[in-house]
């Protein structure tokens, strides 16, 4: 690092969760951005993420950060003079208050509590949705940001297999996993239907995928499991004609590309977590109580979801992918 970069001050931003956590965060990290144009951002999360964050274009380097489930982690690793800022969009604390606070920095922002000086924090809302829930603590403290700014910058590299759908069947709990059979059912009739289809999977999910693909009729070929390079998960999603997943990281990273994607909700309701309203998103989900998102079964609500009804989503946004392809050119397209 350069001793005019170590001058700057810096904003150290705490989100050491998943990859849709980091993603619905983009907005509020945009936001940070735009208001701190002359800081460096520090984004603390585990070291598995670091290319995603840096793919956002939102933070300049990560901090690696991370604690079981969905704990807070020492941030030990801070070195330097603290930070300027401190950003929470973690939790509503009070334990990751305190990991920020314990590096001194000059200002943190959170719901926790906001410092002598600056008044009551804002108040913690479980009905917000997780987007609008950080971009609603920057506002408190006058930092604007927008919601629905989810978009990232399109991937550098081409799609292993432009134009397929893309099945996803594995997540993080067993509470927001669709069967696998199920996902197989609808990739075999996909497949009927003159679709190319391939599966994907993160690490320790090759069995899942494997089951899949079998269950569907597909080859070696068509299964990308064991967890791809982020660039390369990231051109996969943005250049597949559907997503097909549950609520999960990979969903959201649909959302961030704009590619028609179908999402299975259980456990958690669309509303606090799925896509904005966007005729290129599906969210199916059938109303019930409250689950456990990071459940040991799969959520009641999730197993009501059929594959008929799964299946005719995928398919609407297939093909209105291909009639779009096949639209005439207007003038106005080759202006």
């Amino acid at each position: 690092m350069s001793a005019q970069a170590a001058a700057r001050p810096r904003i150290l931003v705490l989100r050491a969760l998943g990859l849709g956590d980091l993603l619905s965060a983009v907005p509020a990290l945009r936001g940070l951005r735009r208001a701190f144009p002359g800081h460096e951002i520090v984004l603390a999360l585990p070291p598995s993420l670091r290319d995603a964050a840096l793919a956002t274009g939102t933070v300049d380097t990560v901090l690696p950060a991370q604690a079981p489930g969905r704990g807070v982690p020492t941030l030990t690793g801070w070195h330097g003079e603290p930070p300027d800022v401190a950003v929470d969009l973690h939790g509503n604390g009070p334990e990751s208050h305190v990991a920020l606070a314990a590096l001194g920095p000059r200002r943190i922002l959170s719901y926790t509590a906001a410092g002598p000086a600056a008044g009551p924090p804002p108040v913690w809302r479980r009905e917000d949705h997780e987007r609008e829930r950080w971009c609603r603590l920057l506002e408190a403290y006058g930092v604007a940001a927008d919601p629905a700014d989810v978009r990232l910058p399109p991937p550098s590299q081409p799609s292993p297999a432009p134009g397929a759908v893309v099945v996803h069947p594995g997540a993080e709990a067993a509470a927001r996993r669709w069967p696998a059979r199920h996902y197989a059912t609808v990739a075999r009739r996909l497949v009927a239907a003159d679709c190319r289809v391939v599966v994907t999977g993160g690490p320790g999910e090759e069995e899942l995928t494997k089951e899949v693909a079998e269950g569907a009729g597909l080859g070696a070929e068509d299964v990308f499991s064991g967890g791809l390079p982020f660039a390369e998960l990231s051109a996969l999603v943005a250049g597949a004609s559907c997503f097909l997943s549950g609520d999960t990281g990979p969903a959201h990273l649909a959302v961030a590309h704009g590619a028609p994607s179908v999402t299975l909700f259980g456990p958690v309701a669309p509303r606090l977590w799925g896509p904005p309203p966007d005729s290129r998103h599906t969210a199916l989900w059938n109303p019930g109580p409250p689950g456990d998102p990071h459940g040991a079964v799969p959520d009641p609500s999730l197993l009501k979801i059929g594959t008929v009804e799964v299946l005719a989503a995928v398919l609407a946004h297939t093909r209105r992918e291909k009639s779009d392809d096949l639209r005439p050119i207007e003038a106005s397209d080759r202006a």
